[in-house]
């Protein structure tokens, strides 16, 4: 599978990249698979079910509004996040669903967007089934689709036939580290200069250049949108206190210039991107939502705190977190309603580590071991949403993957770059760990802290 940098990093919305940006996806590639065989305005009705974790979790994820918002032809990099709100409240009053915004249909959400939680589609746990009919009710298209993690998505036949996402031939095409670390030695060069010339494949130098630092942009400004906020609670009735604007202004007005002090900074910037997330604001799947804060607090934390942190350093930290992100996804997942949390946060918190350690000139196999580290101690971690809201224990668990990811990235570049366990065999510890691990604890909010909650 050839993947690339801006596979993993794309600009969205939150609160989720499997459960909201996948999805918009979906519905949005169905109108167009079918627009391919028949003219829009043959469809008459439609009907979408949503199964598995999508079922369980969508409307605290918010698919249900995705769902309706990519049927509309939204997408998620740019739809108006603002307008969601009146575009939703005109679909429930009018009742009607404008198809691409161009063809109206009768809707009602009751009727027409299903949450099945009594069965699964075979192939991944967030899976989708759409239909549209026409006037006698007969069905005119119907199509699965595969919300795989990170906004990625694949429909039935792609799914069964493990289709690659991008079929064009890379220079340095490799699935394991090792695979990684050959053409490196072999080539003399470093990670970030082997992906640089990958993505040439499909971009040019200005545009890998210019859109890696639009990520950042984009990351900078969810993060100072969820630091300067002047909402209280977060949506979704749990009642969640907004905490990065009162983080940032005692840590501002009130420093007290201890070590320890720039944990607090590090945890502040995690925090505010993820609230924008449980928020549904824009924001950078890194490279998923629900882990999204970690890469973004650990550049923060390079830009504040390193000297050196200039623009050739923000391309390094991003294609070689990238790098290690193509290991996840080839090797095992980064998708939580298949293999936990340890496929969002752990995962982030890995490539966020690989990321710091090419930054501090690591050699790498230093930064292997820096990804390896950042992953072991993330090995077995839940999925279990309170309330299906990607809030409690989601925002704080940034804060500890961040730190963790800079401890690893320290740890691996006091060393040699031997470790006796490769990222290799943690990633594929990681993939059998998901595999195990119950279907409670895979983002259903069936298990652990989502049904553990205190009645008060």
């Amino acid at each position: 599978m050839n993947i690339s940098v801006f596979d993993l990093f794309k600009i969205g919305i939150g609160p989720s990249s499997s459960h909201t940006v996948g999805p918009m996806y979906a519905a949005k590639q169905f109108l167009f698979n079918y627009m391919e065989k028949f003219p829009l305005d043959k469809i008459a009705s439609l009907k979408v079910e949503l199964f598995g974790s999508l079922a369980f979790t969508g409307k605290g994820h918010g698919t249900d509004t995705a769902i309706l918002m990519g049927l509309e032809g939204n997408e998620p990099a740019s739809v108006d996040t603002e307008q969601i709100p009146a575009l939703l409240n005109r679909i429930h009053k009018t009742k009607t669903l404008s198809l691409m915004n161009e063809h109206s249909i009768p809707f009602e959400e009751k009727n027409s967007l299903i949450f099945n939680h009594d069965d699964i589609l075979p192939h991944h746990s967030n899976g989708m089934r759409f239909k549209v009919f026409d006037t006698d009710g007969n069905i005119l298209h119907e199509e699965d689709f595969y919300s795989v993690g990170g906004g990625f998505i694949l429909n039935g036949e792609e799914i069964q036939n493990e289709v690659e996402i991008n079929n064009a031939q890379i220079p340095f095409p490799f699935k394991t580290c090792e695979e990684l670390f050959i053409h490196c030695e072999r080539t003399g060069m470093t990670c970030r200069e082997l992906m640089w010339i990958n993505e040439q494949t499909w971009r040019t130098e200005s545009e890998i250049w210019e859109g890696l630092l639009d990520i950042w942009s984009v990351m900078q400004e969810c993060t100072q949108r969820g630091m300067s906020s002047s909402e209280t609670l977060l949506p979704g009735g749990l009642n969640v206190r907004r905490r990065a604007p009162g983080l940032h202004k005692e840590l501002t007005e009130k420093p007290d210039s201890t070590p320890s002090e720039v944990m607090d900074w590090v945890s502040l910037f995690a925090i505010a991107v993820n609230e924008e997330n449980a928020a549904g604001g824009r924001m950078v799947t890194a490279p998923t939502n629900g882990g999204g804060g970690v890469i973004p607090a650990v550049m923060h934390y390079c830009s504040r705190f390193r000297t050196d942190f200039n623009e050739d350093k923000i391309i390094t930290f991003l294609l070689t977190a990238g790098a290690m992100g193509i290991l996840f996804k080839e090797g095992a997942s980064i998708s939580a309603a298949e293999v936990g949390c340890q496929g969002e946060v752990g995962v982030a918190c890995s490539m966020a580590a690989a990321g710091l350690a090419a930054v501090m000139d690591c050699s790498p196999r230093q930064i292997a071991n820096a990804a390896e580290i950042g992953m072991e101690h993330n090995l077995g971690l839940t999925c279990d949403p309170v309330g299906g809201l990607v809030q409690i224990p989601c925002i704080e668990r940034n804060t500890m993957g961040a730190i963790k990811a800079i401890n690893a990235a320290r740890l691996a570049k006091r060393g040699d770059g031997y470790h006796i366990i490769s990222l290799d065999r943690v990633i594929e510890t990681m993939h059998r760990t998901g595999k195990d691990m119950l279907h409670h604890y895979k983002e259903t909010s069936l298990g652990g802290l989502a049904v553990n909650l205190p009645e008060c």
